[in-house]
């Protein structure tokens, strides 16, 4: 049972020694919304300690912080950095034809009769799914390359309490896994 843990703790240590290749082509990061506020403690201490250029704009960024992937984590990547997929399906021409109304629906009503307070709205929000902290990773924190739409690099560290001075202590210690990973070199050195 010891060697398997020790088995995989190596190939976790070998997994995580390789993506940190990838990690020296980030410059930028764009830290998306977290649980708890995380994210602006995240961002302060990366713009502190020199580790990346925290950008507002999403489009600028060569990675993503995020607490949590998975499906609303992707729609969301591809709204503000489309995949090239994506984007080449956006440039093709549109048919300049009119749409083409389904069958047995009738179109909505107009005019101020009650009916049109019971239509579809038309402005929707978005699924709260996508908006929810429900089910999140709680203390999994993941680098995610904004182009290739690989995790680079990820780390757990969750939070003791809610409080500025742990959600601060947290997001130094992962900052500080980060700067570690940067620069495996200079770590090994001073050992």
């Amino acid at each position: 049972m010891v060697a398997m843990k020790r088995l995989v703790f190596l190939l976790c240590g070998s997994a995580l020694w390789l993506c940190g290749a990838d990690l020296t082509g980030v410059r930028t990061v764009y830290v998306m919304p977290m649980a708890r506020g995380l994210d602006q403690y995240l961002a302060s201490q990366l713009t502190s300690d020199h580790v990346f250029q925290v950008v507002t704009d999403p489009k600028l960024a060569d990675a993503v912080l995020t607490d949590r992937i998975g499906e609303s984590f992707q729609i969301r990547l591809e709204s503000f950095s489309p995949s090239p997929e994506q984007a080449a399906a956006e440039k093709e021409p549109k048919a300049d034809k009119p749409e083409k109304a389904e069958e047995g629906k009738e179109p909505p009503p107009s005019g101020g009769s009650i009916a049109v307070a019971f239509s579809e709205p038309l402005n929707k929000l978005d699924s709260p799914a996508m908006n929810s902290s429900f089910g999140r990773g709680k203390g999994t924190i993941f680098l995610v390359e904004s182009k290739s739409r690989q995790v680079i690099w990820s780390t757990f560290d969750p939070t003791k309490s809610n409080t500025a001075h742990d959600l601060n202590h947290t997001a130094s210690d992962i900052v500080g896994r980060l700067k570690k990973d940067l620069n495996p070199k200079t770590t090994s050195k001073s050992k």
